[in-house]
């Protein structure tokens, strides 16, 4: 099947500017054209789109996404270079996904803190909770605010050595 930048537009959900724009930058190397000069996306642009997309919304420039379409032309040879490429965005979006996981820790944390100060009218109630009365699943995140992250693993072990007992 075959779409108008218009319609490809609204599938990808950009604007069709963009898709020109890709394609002004060589991002889109087998998009066709017809007799008149328009556009015309088929199936397998669109999801080098999506492709595209996906790339830049893991963090590579587009001079970067770029260089991943020219080794899509270049076709079998480049699958070593292509699959170097995807580990490594995976490697670094793993480490981003991480890190904001332990800032969602930290904020769910917060608000817990902070709930419980609100109820009892005052922070003295948490300022200084000993770590075994904040919930467990807040326990990491109060962890790594206090420094002593290291430790969760520790008192997981502990944990599994008293169920057994």
């Amino acid at each position: 099947m075959t779409y108008t930048v218009g319609q490809a537009a609204a599938m990808l959900g950009v604007a069709p500017s963009t898709l020109r724009y890709y394609e002004s930058q060589g991002l889109l190397p087998s998009l066709k054209r017809t007799d008149s000069g328009r556009r015309v996306f088929s199936d397998t642009d669109i999801e080098a789109c999506r492709i595209i997309e996906c790339l830049k919304q893991s963090g590579l420039s587009l001079t970067d996404v770029k260089r991943f379409m020219d080794m899509t032309v270049e076709g079998d040879a480049s699958l070593a270079d292509r699959l170097a490429l995807f580990q490594a965005r995976r490697e670094s979006l793993t480490r981003e996904i991480e890190d904001m996981q332990r800032v969602l820790n930290v904020l769910e944390f917060k608000c817990w803190y902070y709930g419980r100060a609100v109820e009892a009218g005052t922070e003295d109630v948490v300022r200084n909770i000993p770590l075994d009365q904040v919930p467990e699943n807040l326990q990491d995140a109060v962890a790594f605010l206090r420094g002593i992250e290291g430790e969760s693993e520790q008192r997981e072990m502990e944990k599994a050595k008293a169920r057994k007992a």
